[in-house]
């Protein structure tokens, strides 16, 4: 990271925005090409979850290429000035690597929507029929490097 004044080297703050933020951008590769989506999730113990159909161009290029990368971010704001090129944003960001795995075992499905069920403010009993289960896939990924990077007044 070039500006080290802007580095989030405290895990709890990481972790935090692992936890708060609604949207996971991840970077698969499509043949020599970035390919970008954004998905839903939940993180827990170095883990994101990500509810996903069967089939799918994300899940044709997962198949290929099981390493990704993801951003993150939480707080995104953008600071006026009244100077020309005097505008900033405020905002807290993590940027990782990991490996994504496939997992159709519907009690590890079942964890994972719970987890993702939660996040999104879900309150109610979370049954999940048999069908439902076996017409969804859950993309595990496992973080293998993470940074963080702030700008603004936290």
């Amino acid at each position: 990271m070039r500006r080290l004044d802007k580095e989030i080297t405290d895990n709890k703050v990481i972790e935090e925005i692992l936890l708060r933020s609604d949207i996971c951008r991840l970077g698969l590769v499509d043949n020599a090409e970035a390919y970008i989506v954004p998905v839903n999730y939940a993180y827990h113990n170095n883990i994101i979850y990500i509810h996903s159909a069967h089939a799918g161009k994300k899940i044709e290029l997962l198949k290929q290429n099981s390493k990704v990368s993801f951003e993150i971010e939480l707080h995104h704001e953008i600071v006026k000035s009244d100077i020309p090129c005097g505008w900033t944003a405020k905002y807290r960001s993590v940027m990782g690597r990991g490996t994504i795995t496939i997992d159709n075992d519907p009690a590890i499905k079942k964890k994972g929507l719970d987890l993702i069920m939660r996040k999104y403010g879900a309150d109610m009993e979370l049954n999940y029929e048999e069908k439902t289960l076996a017409r969804m896939t859950l993309l595990i990924l496992k973080i293998d490097s993470i940074t963080g990077k702030q700008s603004g007044n936290w």
